[in-house]
């Protein structure tokens, strides 16, 4: 029988590569021999290109493309330096959004309670994040499935059921219903800063699920039938969570010493915690967006960017990265840090902790020409956003940034200490988005929050930032 199935995947494979064979004959624009040659003469093996052959095949084309002299160019002064404490780590986890929304938060926390340091615990929330996102997959699924398994929407939602990514409007709706606590009172786990296993699992079993609500929908199951079975899917999906990140605390005991020895205790929910440590309405707070490949001074909203049934979408205004970085700048001048998302994989010394274009000179290496709009770079999918950080310090003169001091979550042995140099031509080539509050937006800016948004797709570039 095993000889059988070998010999029958054999001709399976025979056929198929058969099929291929035939259509790329009818393909005029399949390489002929000719053309192969060439390409073969095309290239001449001097002894300048023979020296690259072996410097390329033998090492790291980034360490050889490495811009030497813009690293001894480069400092790490900064006329203006906000007090933000302490280096967080969000592991291996895409937690980065989280993370920066509780550094922006942090500060106040610290001088509120007198204190030397402070953490928010990240496992906290991340442990609902997962939770309500599981339910808004599955709410997705039996919205959906009157629809074909194809439906381009359904397949952006199939992609990555329960990522660990997200926005500035997770943070804030996470807060508002689940509240925040110290990081002595929900630590990390294994699971919780390491989250592959774990994503695995509940992946698997949200597409289980998805193959039998589609089913029960095929079968004429009504909403209350369908309303059930997804209960019992969650009770699953809580259980896991349990498993890997403890059970979230609904009440707890803080009991911390500030900076003059005194010693302090008090209870706690999650949410009195967080009205009484940060206070702020972070719906002051406004999504501004770098996004070339759709018009301007617009206000858009992306379907099904969002982490719970029943909270709107992801809404942000579009104004291009000039004013982006006016608005980032005012914000910085009065003291207050930035969250903002960029493409951190571009042009990147994670050594030196440095963000400068040409950093890394491929073209000079390989002698091509690698210049693309930022406009372009987004449709042809060669970037996104996909890694939230902190403003906390620029370095000016007269208002005009030259560079920008960035607060990372990636630990201390990245990066300068963890903390990133980033040039200004860097912000205008990879900053996507930036979250200011209301107070620092013209009117004519605040006035576009009043009309009616245009809906982009759940595959549009910016929804999926940081889902990986």
């Amino acid at each position: 029988m095993k000889g059988y199935r070998t010999m029958a995947a054999a001709l399976i494979a025979a056929a198929v590569l058969a099929a291929a064979g035939a259509a790329l004959a009818g393909d005029t624009a399949g390489l002929t021999p000719g053309e192969i040659a060439d390409l073969e003469k095309s290239l001449v093996v001097d002894a300048t290109t023979r020296a690259l052959i072996n410097a390329v095949t033998n090492n790291d084309t980034r360490d050889l493309a490495y811009n030497r002299e813009l690293h001894n160019r480069h400092d790490d002064v900064f006329n203006v330096t906000l007090d933000a404490k302490g280096i967080t780590n969000q592991e291996q986890t895409g937690r980065c959004w989280l993370f920066a929304g509780f550094n922006v938060m942090r500060p106040a926390v610290m001088e509120k309670f007198n204190l030397d340091e402070f953490e928010f615990s990240q496992s906290h929330l991340f442990f609902w994040d997962k939770l309500e996102k599981a339910n808004m997959f599955l709410e997705a699924i039996v919205q959906t499935s009157d629809r074909p398994i194809d439906d381009r929407e359904l397949q952006a939602i199939l992609d990555s059921p329960v990522p660990d990514g997200g926005w500035w409007n997770y943070v804030v709706t996470l807060i508002e219903k689940y509240g925040a606590v110290p990081k002595s009172v929900a630590p990390e786990t294994k699971n919780s800063s390491n989250t592959n296993r774990l994503n695995g699992i509940l992946d698997r079993m949200m597409r289980v699920d998805a193959v039998d609500l589609r089913r029960m929908a095929a079968d004429g199951a009504g909403e209350a039938a369908l309303a059930a079975r997804r209960l019992e899917m969650m009770r699953d999906v809580y259980r896991i969570l349990v498993f890997h990140m403890g059970r979230p605390p609904k009440e707890f005991v803080w009991r911390y010493e500030d900076k003059n020895k005194r010693i302090v205790e008090k209870r706690y929910t999650p949410l009195s915690f967080y009205e009484e440590a940060v206070g702020v309405d972070l719906n002051d707070y406004v999504a501004l967006f770098d996004h070339p490949a759709h018009p301007y001074d617009a206000l858009y909203r992306i379907a099904f960017c969002r982490n719970m049934v029943g909270m709107d979408d992801m809404e942000f205004v579009n104004l291009g990265v000039e004013r982006l970085r006016e608005f980032a700048l005012k914000a910085v001048l009065n003291d207050e840090l930035v969250w903002f998302a960029a493409d951190v994989g571009k042009d990147h010394d994670p050594d030196a902790g440095i963000l400068s274009p040409g950093v890394y000179d491929y073209a000079s290496l390989f002698g091509v020409d690698l210049d693309m709009t930022k406009a372009d770079r987004v449709l042809f999918r060669d970037t996104t956003p996909n890694h939230a950080m902190v403003f906390i310090g620029v370095d000016h003169d007269d208002g005009v940034p030259s560079k920008w001091l960035v607060e990372n979550s990636w630990g201390t042995d990245r990066g300068d200490k963890g903390r990133w140099a980033m040039y200004d031509e860097w912000f205008t080539d990879n900053v996507f988005a930036v979250i200011v509050h209301k107070r620092h937006l013209p009117r004519e800016v605040l006035s576009l929050l009043d009309t009616e948004p245009v809906v982009l797709p759940a595959w549009d570039p910016m929804r999926r930032a940081f889902d990986r």
